[in-house]
């Protein structure tokens, strides 16, 4: 197995009063491995309404490969890897967001609803390096079988 140059994946959604919390739940749970914990904290949103974040921290080496390759099922997979210069912070941090509604459906498509944030190990710890850590382990995220 390759090395996985992420500290961790963090990922995160909102369900508010109009939505069914277990559909959201289930959107986010196609990230992540099977019988994965998630997080539920109840919040109140500005009119008062009930906001629900779920959201989950991914640390393990195989558990981050599941996740990668999940991400490489992007029908633009390629239009990703382009843009991770732009999606790479200072702090080497990639950041996306995904479809919460097509994720509930199982596929991956980029969108809005659930936020994707992963600590990408680079050294020295500059944002180019993380640029190219990412690539190369989405690269081979993408040889992977996300149901691995």
């Amino acid at each position: 197995m390759p090395r996985v140059p992420f500290h961790y994946v963090d990922l995160r959604t909102f369900c508010y009063a109009t939505e069914d919390e277990k559909r959201v739940e289930d959107a986010l749970r196609a990230f992540l491995p099977e019988e994965f914990e998630v997080e539920r904290t109840v919040s109140t949103g500005h009119h008062g309404d009930r906001i629900v974040v779920l959201s989950a921290r991914v640390e393990n080496a195989t558990d981050v490969r599941h996740v990668l390759a999940r991400l490489s099922d992007l029908p633009d997979f390629e239009g990703l890897l382009d843009e991770l210069d732009d999606r790479v912070t200072e702090n080497c941090e990639l950041f996306m967001r995904l479809d919460k509604q097509a994720a509930f459906k199982g596929d991956v498509r980029r969108g809005g609803g659930l936020t994707l944030r992963a600590k990408v190990e680079a050294y020295p710890a500059k944002k180019e390096t993380a640029v190219e850590s990412a690539r190369e382990a989405l690269e081979q995220a993408s040889e992977l079988d996300s149901d691995d």
